[in-house]
């Protein structure tokens, strides 16, 4: 009795060890870092389509599942649909996708830190955000010259000319951009070690019409975008994940990416 005992608790062990394993395996593998607690994944039916479905999940730890906090909710994409853009995820993308480039029309696939929120909206009417937030006065620019030492950078062109020359000859001028940038969300695409004319100023922004398509940005509704900007927390490291759906569900176990919802109450 006693031997079959120990050889239940031995293959006992081994089970839990081997599923353990393949847990911080599966962690190892996935782009998303174990630190952060909040998700939002959009999907898209394929590369080229410009709708796509969101959602966003939070989690107490990398070992917790991940849970579903609303979706599906529509947004709208770049009117070239989606390319491999430079995130968390490296190189996985190469080859799947069509390589994000500046101009293209594509929003960038991939894995991608949510820095901060921006808005039109005084600092300090927005005490509550659990965010970094840049105001946007009319001196802030988004620089998309490819030739700028400061592309891809929200800057202020009164604060450069006081220190420095301005370098670029195209840029957002973001206060002028009307219901779009009146509340977003910086997406960290191509922003550590930037690759020029490999794609610039990519957020999560108001839409004016559901039916219309970005230039590569995600577009929502501002009431959707106001909820995202105001349940994001920078302590919780959040990220972003936008995969067409046949690539969502070929990563998905190694990634560790939630299995997505038919419906759930926003």
């Amino acid at each position: 009795m006693n031997k079959i005992k120990s050889s239940y608790n031995i293959k006992l062990l081994s089970i839990l060890l081997l599923t353990s394993f393949q847990l911080y395996a599966a962690e190892d593998a996935s782009p998303i870092p174990s630190s952060s607690s909040q998700v939002i994944i959009m999907v898209t039916d394929s590369v080229s389509c410009v709708k796509g479905t969101l959602y966003y999940f939070n989690r107490n730890s990398v070992k917790d599942q991940w849970k579903v906090v609303s979706g599906p909710i529509p947004v709208v994409l770049g009117r070239s649909g989606l390319g491999a853009g430079i995130g968390l995820q490296g190189t996985e993308l190469d080859g799947r996708l069509p390589a994000k480039k500046e101009g293209d029309g594509r929003s960038p696939a991939g894995v991608f830190t949510l820095s901060c929120v921006f808005g039109y909206a005084p600092t300090e009417a927005m005490a509550e955000l659990k965010m970094p937030y840049i105001h946007i006065t009319e001196a802030m620019e988004c620089v998309d010259d490819t030739a700028s030492r400061y592309y891809n950078r929200i800057v202020s062109r009164k604060k450069i000319e006081e220190t420095d020359s301005v370098d670029w000859n195209s840029s957002e001028k973001m206060r002028h951009a009307g219901i779009y940038y009146e509340l977003g969300v910086v997406v960290d695409h191509n922003s550590n070690n930037i690759v020029t004319g490999a794609g610039s100023c990519i957020f999560l922004h108001n839409w004016a019409d559901p039916d219309e398509t970005m230039s590569g940005c995600t577009g929502m509704s501002p009431e959707i975008m106001k909820k995202i900007v105001y349940w994001l927390d920078d302590s919780k490291n959040p990220v972003l994940v936008q995969l067409t759906k046949d690539l969502y569900n070929d990563l998905m176990k190694e990634w560790n990416l939630p299995r997505l919802p038919m419906s759930v109450t926003p």
